[in-house]
């Protein structure tokens, strides 16, 4: 016999902080929040989303990149990102990554944001030599919507 039952999905995150969140407050909730776990400027998490997906957690890229952070299906299973179209999971497995590229690369912001964007692999053997048209545009429009957060009051 069938019977009906009720699925109530509980989350619990810190992420979480009141009931009814609209997806883009609770998206910037938690790039904060894991920006702060990772030791990273919120700022910096908050222009790599705006430039990666627009704020849109079901984005999907041509090349196959997924939710807010865009992040490749490689990566998100690196970091433990088994529901990248998850908000939470997405923003704390790009953060993650994020934080690990400002490791490797000493806290040079235009070696990290063009790693993110064309892989650590191709960064890091060339460092500032490496030449790549979309990777160049991919990090000055960060370094412009960072720039711009700043001046409306985003803090690092």
């Amino acid at each position: 016999m069938h019977k009906p039952f009720l699925l109530l999905v509980f989350f619990v995150t810190s992420c979480w902080a009141q009931p009814f969140l609209s997806a883009r407050e609770y998206s910037e909730r938690c790039a904060t929040y894991y920006a702060k776990q990772y030791d990273l400027d919120p700022t910096l998490v908050r222009a790599v989303i705006e430039v990666e997906s627009a704020w849109n957690p079901g984005a999907v890229s041509p090349a196959g990149a997924m939710g807010l952070m865009q992040l490749m299906p490689a990566t998100a299973r690196r970091y433990g990102a088994t529901h990248p179209f998850w908000i939470h999971e997405n923003v704390r497995a790009g953060v993650a990554y994020l934080a690990d590229l400002v490791h490797l690369f000493h806290g040079d912001l235009r070696l990290v944001t063009a790693a993110y964007n064309a892989g650590e692999n191709h960064i890091t053997p060339q460092l500032l030599s490496y030449s790549n048209r979309n990777a160049y545009l991919y990090v000055s429009r960060v370094a412009d919507v960072y720039r711009a957060e700043l001046r409306r009051g985003g803090k690092p």
